[in-house]
């Protein structure tokens, strides 16, 4: 199921498609590129996850004095092409829940990976913002695997 309102963003990285799926579900690479001090102004609470189909995930952080639960469940997990999992920040009444779509395909010398922010009808304003914070940590995790 799509759901009607998508924000895209891609990245190309001179490493293996391992190296790039495996980053989304290492909890130490998790707290270097989708969270904490290198890429915001917050602090790390706790990175919990289950990375596999049916499993969860909680990552806890802290921002301007007010704490924010990211969380979902794995949906398709595929190493190292395809991990979809659903996203939601319990303490954002109006970020209700979306869905997270990575592919990952290989290029020559490395590889593209595709991520696609699927949102609710309604979360149109959403989109740019969506962009920017994906794009912006793509950008970091390639920095991070060089």
């Amino acid at each position: 199921m799509k759901l009607p309102v998508t924000a895209t963003v891609t990245g190309l990285f001179s490493v293996p498609p391992e190296l790039v799926f495996d980053a989304f579900l290492d909890k130490k690479m998790i707290g270097r590129f989708m969270f904490g001090p290198e890429i915001r102004d917050e602090e790390i609470i706790s990175l919990q996850n289950d990375p596999w189909v049916g499993g969860s995930f909680s990552y806890v952080v802290r921002r301007q004095g007010k704490t924010f639960d990211h969380t979902g469940e794995y949906i398709e997990v595929d190493r190292p092409h395809r991990l979809v999992f659903t996203w939601t920040v319990k303490e954002d009444p109006a970020n209700s829940q979306s869905r997270i779509v990575i592919g990952i395909q290989p290029v020559i010398d490395g590889c593209e990976l595709t991520l696609t922010h699927e949102m609710p009808r309604g979360q149109e304003d959403f989109v740019e913002k969506s962009k920017v914070a994906w794009g912006k940590m793509i950008d970091k995790l390639t920095e991070i695997l060089g």
